[in-house]
Order: structure tokens, then sequence, then C-alpha cells
């Protein structure tokens, strides 16, 4: 009896055993490593664009005489051309939001004299005069400060701005004459605007922006041998142009977005 109590533990043990050993050979299943999370979108890079939209003129002018032409409402013109500028987002490859570039814009203005013409009548010589100015296009160079939420980017800009015209004509209406205070010419002044910037896709942006730029004054004197109004000093003041744009940019430097940063995480 003793001898099988014996055979039935020593059986028991080496059993255990092997159920510990084998126990010990089992491993559990390794963890899944977690999804990579996609880099965020980076606005860094050179650009390139277009841009269609509005813009509103306004130009006071007076005279010697105290004749008053100014024109209270905005005189709006059609407008379009390109942009061209260059992003750094601090912080790149790392997720930072703060966005500084430097951009330059240039415009051509649709004609805009036939909606420019400030006729007044003068006493002095009973004879009505007519203004008229024709500003052409508009070109700026601004600094851009934004703040990035992933593929939108909220901006502000300042910087400066200048405005061609094709001179500035004062016309006798009673005798058709008239005369050209300048010739072509351009003016500049200061500029502040913002807007906001949509990336699309990883090259494209779409953007909606707002400028004000605002102008010196510009003064003339009729010359000597003119028909009417000869010495006469035409002053322009409260000058300032207002643009409202839409406009698509391409953006270079492609792998900012691309795989080459996914390795950097």
């Amino acid at each position: 009896m003793r001898k099988r109590f014996l055979a039935v533990s020593a059986f028991s043990a080496l059993l255990a055993a092997s159920f510990a050993a084998n126990a010990a050979d089992v491993k559990m299943p390794a963890k899944a490593p977690p999804m990579p999370m996609p880099p965020a979108f980076n606005w860094s890079g050179f650009y390139i664009g277009g841009n269609l939209g509005g813009a509103w003129f306004k130009n006071d002018v007076t005279d010697n005489f105290g004749l008053n032409f100014n024109n209270n409402n905005n005189i709006g013109v059609f407008t379009g051309g390109g942009q061209v500028g260059f992003n750094w987002q601090v912080g790149n490859y790392t997720g930072g939001n703060f966005v500084w570039g430097v951009e330059a814009d240039f415009d051509a203005a649709s004609n805009n004299n036939n909606n420019n013409n400030i006729a007044v009548f003068v006493p002095v010589i009973g004879q009505t005069i007519q203004v008229t100015a024709n500003d052409r296009w508009v070109t700026t160079v601004a600094a851009r400060l934004g703040w990035a939420y992933d593929r939108l980017l909220v901006y502000a800009k300042g910087g400066g701005g200048w405005v061609g015209f094709n001179g500035f004509t004062v016309t006798n209406l009673n005798t058709g004459a008239s005369f050209t205070g300048s010739t072509s010419s351009s003016d500049g002044g200061w500029l502040v605007g913002g807007g906001f910037e949509w990336a699309f896709a990883d090259n494209w942006s779409m953007r909606f922006e707002y400028d004000f730029l605002g102008l010196g004054s510009r003064a003339f004197t009729v010359p000597a041998g003119s028909p009417f109004l000869a010495g006469d000093t035409f002053t322009t003041g409260n000058r300032n142009l207002q643009m409202a744009t839409v406009g698509i940019n391409y953006r270079f430097n492609w792998w900012t977005t691309g795989p080459m940063v996914a390795a950097k995480y």
C-alpha cells in the first residue's frame, strides 16, 4: 500500500512539473502597436497664384477757388491679377501653429473713367468743369502673420502698396477743351489687410482677403496757357483704396506634408 502511495505521489509530481514547464513555454500574444497619427498639415513653402475681385477707389478733389469735386461714394471696379509669396510655419514638423511670411501682389483694374466723372458748375467762369481720374493697377508688398488650425490659416498682413493712374484730366463741358494734369504715373501708401486660407489639397489652397490701402495726396496746377482756370491748383485728398478678392495658390515644397515628413515622426 505504501509503495502504491509513493508511486502515485511521484507520478503526480512529474505531471505537475510537466504542466508548469508547458505553461512557461506559452507566450501571450503581443499587443498591436497603435496606429501612427497622420502628420499635421504644414504651410511652409513658396507659392504662386491668381486672384479675382473688386476694388473701391475714393478720391476727393478741391481747388483754389473752393470748388468741391468730392465723390463721397466709393467707385467700384473689377480687378484681377496674381500673387507670389513664402510661408514658414514655426515648429516645422512638430505641429507648431504660428505662420509668418511675405507676399507680393499685382492686380489690374478695369477702366473707371466712365464712373469717375465729377462735374461742378463754376460761377467765376459760368461754365461746368468735369474732373476725371483713372486708376489702372495696384501692387502691394506685405508681411503676413497667421495662425494655423491644421488646413485652415487665419492671417493678417501689413506693408505698402502703389496705385498706377493714367493722368488726371480736367474738362470744360461747355467748350470741350481739356488738359491732363500729369502723364501715366504711380502713387504709394500704407497697406493693412487680412483673410483666411483653406488648403483643400496638399499643394492647393483657396483664400479670401480684404485689404485697405491709404494713399498720399496729389496736386497739380493748370498751365498758364490754358483757355480756362489758368493758374488754378487742384489737390486730391482723402485718397484710399479697398480691395476684396478670392484667390487660389499652388504651393511648392510638397515634401512638407508628404512621406518624408511622416518618416520624421
